[in-house]
């Protein structure tokens, strides 16, 4: 399966800058915001502004992936929590 890279121009506080990111990773991000009631503008400055030194594009790339690991952790965290409550019954 081949990912292409989309290159799309976004707002950020007020200014327009374009990004680029695979097709997955745009849809990612959507859904990411959709769920915190957000705009994919408004997520990419959240992102944009707590960013090291990554290039904007690598930023979006390594907070998507954050979330996802994040994701699986609380969801390994859960369980865990389940095993042990299983074995004290």
């Amino acid at each position: 399966m081949k990912s292409f890279v989309v290159k799309r121009s976004i707002a950020i506080v007020g200014h327009k800058t374009s990004v680029s990111l695979e097709d997955a990773f745009w849809k990612t991000l959507k859904e990411i915001a959709e769920g915190r009631h957000m705009t994919v503008s408004d997520l990419v400055t959240v992102i944009d502004s707590e960013r090291q030194h990554a290039n904007l594009s690598s930023a979006i790339r390594l907070f998507v992936l954050d979330y996802y690991c994040n994701q699986l952790s609380e969801h390994e965290k859960r369980d865990r929590s389940r095993e042990a409550l299983a074995e004290a019954v």
